[in-house]
């Protein structure tokens, strides 16, 4: 899964009322994979390629949420595939690969920390019986362990570019389901952007003349703050050329599917990369 960064467990600001509480054990256990992996890719590449979703793993201390392993299993624990489709299109590209590999369940890193979906309390169908009564300290505890080191970590690649002068092209990996709530989705793939559109409507004409492909348009999900974090943060708020980009399940869950997809996008980014300046 490439080189893990082992220096994941960086200071943040917390609240003062965090601060005391010293008794509280940390989330994470020793042995426990840390908050992300990385794959540094080339130094010069203009590609960060971010996968919030990428893993299912849950903290010993969680337990498995009062959920199945079936359930586990499925996507509302995870983004099937995308990890995949983001280690071949980092390959593909010499990108920087940044990936979290614990659930969305345990904390969602693609969520302001403020808003009810970053800790799902149901998804879909399913309700999660240990997401139902997260004390603030917890939900902290939670945040401390993963969200804060992953989100630090995409923060000190962004400042090195920043302090080289190297540009950056900002692509966040996701994945969604062919169906939703019994409702069949027809996309192959959906172009995700908010307030900043240069990227997405780069790639949105690109996938167009993909004649085999139905293209999303901010489908299946369309891009908000309250939505989503690292297009907003990483790409907006920093001035970066960024897109989410969401590729339907069945297409991706096996190699066959995830290096076709990833072939397919890093030859539609080397051509949307020459309309930006270097």
């Amino acid at each position: 899964m490439g080189t893990d960064d082992r220096n994941w467990f960086v200071p943040t600001r917390v609240t003062a009322r965090v601060e005391l509480e010293t008794v509280q054990p940390p989330l994470l256990q020793e042995g426990e994979p840390p908050p992300f992996s990385v794959i540094a890719g080339s130094e010069t590449s203009p590609y960060l390629i971010t996968c919030d979703h990428a893993g299912r793993e849950l903290p010993r201390e969680l337990g498995t949420l009062g959920l199945s392993r079936a359930e586990l299993d499925g996507h509302i624990a995870w983004d099937i595939g995308a990890g995949g489709v983001a280690r071949r299109l980092a390959t593909e590209l010499d990108a920087f690969l940044i990936m979290q590999p614990y659930s969305r369940l345990v904390i969602d890193c693609n969520r302001p920390l403020d808003v009810p979906s970053s800790i799902a309390r149901h998804s879909e169908y399913t309700v999660v019986p240990g997401n139902q009564r997260v004390s603030v300290p917890d939900a902290e505890m939670r945040a401390r362990s993963i969200f804060h080191p992953y989100h630090q970590r995409i923060r000190c690649e962004l400042e090195r570019r920043a302090t080289q002068g190297q540009p950056t092209i900002f692509i966040a990996m996701h994945s969604f389901t062919p169906t939703f709530m019994s409702v069949a989705r027809p996309w192959h793939i959906g172009v995700l952007y908010n307030r900043d559109s240069r990227l997405g409507r780069i790639l949105l004409e690109l996938l167009g003349r993909e004649a085999a492909l139905v293209v999303g348009d901010n489908e299946p999900y369309a891009a908000s703050d309250q939505t989503d974090y690292g297009i907003v943060q990483y790409g907006e708020r920093r001035g970066n050329p960024h897109v989410e980009l969401e590729i339907r399940q069945d297409l991706i869950a096996g190699d066959a599917g995830q290096t076709a997809w990833a072939e397919l996008l890093a030859r539609l980014f080397r051509e949307a990369s020459t309309r930006f300046p270097s």
